[in-house]
């Protein structure tokens, strides 16, 4: 659980100094210009299709409602995933710890 947040926090920095740096076109647009670009993006929206499928179907089994994770996956990437994966962990914490109540996973 550590490591998620020093993940999402490293990459929330990155992520502010980019979009400061260059905007969130700047940050895009790119990818548009070269073949190399285009690839790296079709990379990153299959990648990211497959873990949202995974984030619907895993967020049913253990009865959280996956919309939010998925809207954020598609408005800012990784964010979403790991989010998610993030207050996953958060919940099966307090589960452990008995703070859930029964069939909340």
């Amino acid at each position: 659980m550590l490591l998620l947040a020093i993940v999402i926090a490293a990459f929330g920095a990155l992520t502010a100094t980019a979009l400061a740096d260059v905007g969130y076109l700047g940050i895009v647009l790119p990818h548009f210009q070269s073949a190399g670009g285009l690839q790296v993006l079709v990379d990153l929206v299959i990648a990211l299709t497959l873990v949202m499928a995974w984030m619907v179907a895993d967020a049913r089994r253990s009865g959280r409602n996956p919309w939010p994770w998925v809207a954020l996956t598609l408005l800012a990437g990784s964010f979403g995933p790991l989010g998610y994966l993030l207050t996953g962990a958060l919940r099966e914490r307090r589960a452990a710890a008995g703070r859930l109540p029964a069939g909340a996973r």
